[in-house]
């Protein structure tokens, strides 16, 4: 009889940060449960999302396509996936896996036997906000109910603790911060709620009066350590269940999150770094090598092939489409990449589209955007990380050779799945705000 295949447990982490993260560097201890994973397994250094803002990449992860593949550049998608491309959860049910979702309601991302939602959503007179305690409610016993199953399974949790209302509760809400987030004499918080476009938004979380943008900040990362004790507890009671030892755990984000960078406060768009860059670790005890960092390039359609091979379980997507490849050979920690340069987009807030390579960012608007950044952005990765000084005008012919790359590779694309550029559908317009915290609940809602 054939070895029966692991469980697959997946904290797929809406708006982490990743160099907000203690196993990337960061110099706070956000994240002491993550990291052990981390150094008892596989952690890539250089994990993107490539095409934001949360269904673009949710889409990704669950189909293995690229965003030409499946069509989805908007948060508000004008269709749902097409039928004809299964996701993550159909192709493992062909050999024997029940699967759960939670974070997500049934219907736009199909194919989970089961679907939980959670209260994520909380203003500040409501705090704090237990989103991590919330999403456990509803896993624990999903968890529990699967193992009962007999049957591997797939169970995919959708955190939401790093995307803003950020409101950690005690004792995270003060874990990185101790002064008075109201202090009059800081003005780092004028140009937040100058903005307009998100000024009600972000009022309706903050303290009144706040000032520092530091507080801010540390609640993000409040959130984070929150998270990350909470993500602890679900690891214990797969230790308890006694599965540790036949169960896969990966950990990734959909996207990043800008917190004061580029003036583009406290939100998940911008094709700059802080959103695009996300967390990649494996944890398979005895089965995945320990204590790997990978500076192979992966993005998020390379997620499902590579759990298929990990899983040894590759025959089940027989006949299907994936844009990804597997990066189980870049497990022992082996140099080289399957790619190293890639086409970025986003279609919410902004439609831009751009093409990244190891040196160089260059990105271009569809259309004017709220923010009025330049319609050409070109960025010198290696000189410039924080991506400070455009030099678009002053590298014409480097602009117009990047564009080449991208304008070649959407056309391959094009011809390779027979459908147009999804990003020329949309007209965004220049009106769009966030308004109040029942509507960003329900521009997320699927």
């Amino acid at each position: 009889m054939a070895k029966r295949p692991p469980n697959i447990v997946m904290f797929a982490i809406d708006s982490i940060r990743r160099d907000h993260m203690s196993c990337y560097g960061y110099p706070r201890l956000t994240t002491p449960n993550m990291d052990r994973l981390a150094a008892k397994g596989v952690l890539f250094e250089n994990a993107f999302s490539a095409y934001i803002p949360t269904t673009p990449a949710y889409s990704t992860i669950l189909t293995g396509r690229d965003v030409m593949g499946h069509q989805q550049p908007s948060l508000g998608p004008k269709h749902p996936l097409y039928e004809d491309q299964p996701t993550m959860p159909e192709i493992l049910r062909k050999v024997g896996y029940k699967s759960v979702c939670v974070g997500f309601d049934k219907g736009f991302f199909r194919g989970f036997d089961e679907y939980y939602n959670f209260e994520g959503w909380v203003s500040w007179e409501d705090r704090p906000a237990r989103k991590a305690e919330n999403l456990n409610a509803v896993a624990l016993p999903a968890l529990e109910k699967l193992h009962q199953s007999k049957k591997p399974f797939l169970l995919f949790l959708r955190h939401m603790d790093p995307h803003s209302p950020y409101l950690p509760p005690p004792p995270f809400d003060t874990m990185f911060y101790s002064k008075d987030p109201c202090d009059k004499k800081n003005k780092s918080m004028k140009p937040v709620f100058a903005f307009k476009p998100f000024a009600e938004f972000l009022a309706s979380w903050m303290p009144p009066g706040c000032t520092d943008k530091d507080y801010v900040v540390a609640q993000y990362d409040g959130e984070l350590a929150y998270m990350d004790a909470c993500i602890q507890r679900i690891l214990t009671r797969v230790e308890e269940l006694g599965l540790a030892e036949d169960t896969l755990i990966v950990i990734t984000g959909d996207h990043g999150e800008t917190l004061y960078d580029h003036e583009i406060f406290f939100d998940h768009h911008g094709l700059y770094e802080p959103t695009l860059v996300v967390p990649l670790i494996f944890y398979w005890p005895g089965k995945v090598q320990q204590g790997v960092r990978s500076k192979a390039y992966t993005l998020h359609e390379d997620l499902l092939p590579t759990l298929l091979d990990i899983c040894g379980i590759k025959s089940a997507a027989k006949g299907v489409k994936f844009d990804g490849k597997s990066n189980t050979d870049f497990f022992g920690g082996r140099a080289g990449t399957h790619r190293s340069d890639f086409y970025i987009s986003e279609c919410t807030w902004m439609r831009k589209q751009g093409w990244r390579t190891p040196n160089w960012k260059f990105w271009e608007a569809l259309e004017p955007d709220f923010h009025n950044k330049p319609p050409v952005e070109l960025y010198n990765l290696l000189t410039d990380p924080e991506e400070s000084v455009n030099l678009a005008d002053k590298e014409p012919k480097l602009v117009e050779f990047l564009r080449g790359h991208m304008n070649r590779w959407i056309k391959k694309r094009e011809r390779e799945t027979g459908r147009a550029n999804p990003m020329l559908e949309y007209q965004l317009g220049l009106g769009k705000k966030i308004g109040s915290i029942a509507t960003a609940k329900k521009l997320q809602s699927r």
